[in-house]
């Protein structure tokens, strides 16, 4: 997916640094508002941001500047609700109804928000229902999503159709974790999510189509029911004919290529990675996210790669920043929740988890757990 990041109305210490690493990092572009700053604010942190970054920058105010220093865009809002005479640059703006983004054929891109409630403005609620949102990304793929949205959503958003997505507080302070639950049953599945589980993957190995497929329409009402997304692991043709939203790859399943072709651009596909060239090829390959592992010995799962504990984790995290790479990553084997804190300081997005939930005497409470302890 495509990311913009918006910054905090107020400057903060190395802002241009972390400008930087975002871009760096796969960043599509980063939006500047500053509301209520003065132009020579603004100009101080532009010099600060080499000049081989700003055609990915765009201004919300003081759009004089944008020609000046040769940006690449500007953010149409209340307080400037026309570009600058004679712009040639990319043209955006925000929108609060389906009605005003079918109005919007002449920018090239819009914000509709808030999809979910506010991280970054506390009473600032969403309206939009699951179905509003397909709406949206059916009307046009320049529709980016704000509000609410955190790494941890994106599949999420890509399942809903949306080819990309803004964040303003999670852009420079994600707390939220991708939290994935692997299940073989619908056995305390509606206990995850009401602990705050929005993300399940069902993987049954050495299940017959017409198994899987019966604890599938299980598990498919319960997902919709609390707003999670619902991953397959290797089942393509299934995923197609139940509408699950998604299906994750291992090494020695259906060629991500292939599977793409069977189930368009609207579904997520994941995939597994032991090492950063593994997630290179999954990259180039357009997986939407990466399972990395194992972490630990695990018995959950048969045919191990080599464990990666903290420092592989480091290593192959650090790889992938370095070369650009920006897709969400979860780790994967035998975590525990006392692994959270060290895992979380590695550089992923989060964890996927079975026997952790499956054989807790609590599942509820110890979903509540690992998203606290992550966030904490």
């Amino acid at each position: 997916m495509r990311l913009i990041a918006i910054t905090t109305p107020g400057f903060r210490e190395n802002e241009a640094g972390e400008i930087r690493r975002l871009l760096d990092g796969g960043w599509w572009r980063v939006h500047i508002r500053k509301p209520g700053s003065d132009p020579e604010s603004v100009v101080r942190l532009l010099r600060e941001i080499p000049r081989g970054y700003y055609p990915r920058l765009s201004l919300h105010d003081h759009f004089p500047l944008a020609g000046e220093f040769g940006l690449g865009g500007v953010h149409l809002n209340s307080r400037n609700p026309r570009a600058p005479r004679g712009w040639n640059g990319l043209v955006s703006r925000s929108c609060h109804t389906l009605e005003e983004i079918q109005q919007g054929d002449e920018y090239d891109y819009q914000f509709l928000s808030p999809v979910f409630d506010s991280i970054s403005k506390p009473g600032y609620l969403s309206r939009f229902t699951s179905e509003d949102l397909r709406r949206a990304a059916a009307l046009s793929d320049r529709v980016f999503p704000l509000g609410g949205i955190t790494r941890g959503r994106a599949p999420q958003l890509r399942a809903m159709g949306f080819t990309g997505c803004a964040m303003l507080g999670a852009a420079w302070n994600n707390n939220e974790p991708m939290l994935q639950f692997i299940t073989h049953t619908s056995r305390g599945l509606e206990e995850v999510l009401r602990g705050g589980c929005r993300w399940v993957q069902l993987r049954i190995k050495g299940a017959s189509d017409a198994e899987f497929a019966g604890v599938a329409r299980e598990i498919l009402p319960l997902c919709r029911r609390y707003g999670a997304t619902l991953i397959f692991d290797d089942r393509v043709e299934l995923t197609a004919s139940l509408g699950a939203d998604g299906v994750h790859l291992g090494k020695n399943d259906m060629p991500l290529p292939e599977a793409r072709r069977i189930l368009g651009s609207g579904k997520i596909i994941g995939a597994t990675a032991n090492t950063a060239e593994d997630i290179m090829d999954a990259f180039r390959a357009g997986a939407d996210y990466i399972g990395l592992g194992p972490f630990r010995f695990t018995t959950t799962k048969q045919g191990l790669a080599p464990l990666l504990g903290l420092e592989g984790y480091r290593k192959i995290m650090a790889d992938c920043r370095a070369r650009g790479m920006n897709l969400p990553t979860v780790a994967i084997g035998g975590i525990l929740t006392e692994d959270l804190p060290q895992l979380r300081l590695t550089g992923v997005d989060g964890i996927a988890v079975s026997g952790l939930i499956l054989n807790s005497s609590n599942p509820e409470q110890t979903t509540k757990d690992i998203l606290e302890t992550w966030k904490n």
